[in-house]
């Protein structure tokens, strides 16, 4: 069985009833602020795509995406979606979005190389967006001015749920805290790379960790991160490379710390070349989506996913994601989670 945290004398605050309501107020408030604030539209998007176009996130690389053979199109095959990272810079080039202004839509997939737990799910559901930029934006300062506008729209949706269901406290810090993975692996040398979330998480509550997907001073990479969508070999502030990063929240529940949303300025047409040659995937230079950006056919633009069962379960203080969100769990896992007063839905 995978790892499953069993909090201490855990009980849920709501009832199943409850819960379902906060989950639908929290995802129709939350994605308001969250297109306000960033400017966003939402469109429709595609739950699988051709193999072999380059388009589907590869995430780290080694996740077996699942396929499918096409009857009517001679048995090509299809892929159910890891993430829309490069399909959303493709729609913004075909909606014509100037910069300023982006996308956002519902993301649903599937991951069968989960492991799963209480914070992992074979089912994967997000708000996918992106947005266009000018080639000035291209730095930290600008990463770090989006990153806020969206934790400013995380905190007004927790308020949002105090003012539902009062016996919810409000967690959140007013601020976010920056710091670079390069910084952190140096504050905390002693630890692993999920070791340091958690310490740094627990210090400020809320965190962004700037340069996910590239080598560290100690030659090793704070987590993966696929080539071809974020940026996170451009040098940016102090000298450190990386124009990407993931935003946490220290969980109480759980103790531990939870990753909400990662997100990145997207890669160039240099910075693509740069991060295929030291990950030896040149190769992907004549895959579909990569050569319409060698191309300049696609707009510079941000994007990021932020986890829908994984905010929900944040805000309304469950311990295990299948609280949230209908999965398939092990039934050893399922048993013991009713044994602990984690009933899956």
């Amino acid at each position: 069985m995978s790892y499953l945290i069993k909090p201490k004398n855990y009980r849920p605050f709501l009832d199943l009833k409850q819960t379902e309501l906060g989950i639908k107020q929290i995802k129709e408030f939350f994605q308001l602020n969250l297109s306000s604030e960033l400017r966003l539209r939402r469109v429709t998007a595609p739950l699988f795509v051709l193999k072999g176009m380059g388009i589907n996130d590869d995430l780290n690389g080694i996740e077996r995406p699942v396929s499918f053979p096409i009857k009517d199109m001679g048995d090509v095959k299809a892929e159910v979606v890891h993430s829309l990272a490069k399909w959303k810079r493709m729609t913004l080039a075909d909606y014509n979005i100037e910069p300023g202004y982006g996308i956002y839509t519902d993301m649903n997939a599937i991951r069968p190389d989960e492991e799963m737990g209480n914070l992992h799910s074979l089912y994967v559901d997000q708000w996918d967006w992106e947005r266009v930029i000018l080639p000035e934006n291209r730095n930290v300062t600008f990463l770090k001015e989006i990153v806020t506008r969206i934790y400013a729209a995380m905190v007004r949706t927790e308020y949002m749920v105090y003012e539902m269901f009062p016996l919810i406290k409000p967690c959140l810090p007013e601020k976010l805290y920056f710091i670079h993975s390069e910084e952190l692996r140096q504050q905390y040398p002693d630890l692993d790379s999920k070791g340091r979330e958690d310490a740094i998480a627990k210090e400020y509550g809320a965190v962004f960790i700037i340069g996910i997907g590239g080598k560290l001073g100690d030659g090793k990479k704070h987590d993966g991160r696929a080539p071809d969508y974020d940026d996170y070999t451009t040098i940016g502030e102090n000298g450190l490379a990386g124009l990407n990063g993931d935003l946490l929240v220290w969980n109480h529940v759980l103790q531990r710390a939870v990753e909400l949303s990662s997100m990145g300025i997207r890669v160039d047409k240099e910075a693509l070349l740069r991060q295929l040659k030291e990950e030896g995937e040149e190769k992907r230079l004549e895959l579909y989506f990569h050569k319409k950006l060698m191309s300049d056919s696609l707009p510079l633009s941000i994007g990021g996913g932020i986890g829908q069962s994984r905010l929900c379960m944040f805000y309304l203080r469950k311990a295990h994601i299948g609280e949230i969100q209908a999965s398939i769990w092990p039934d050893d896992m399922r048993e013991e989670c009713l044994q602990h007063d984690m009933p899956l839905i």
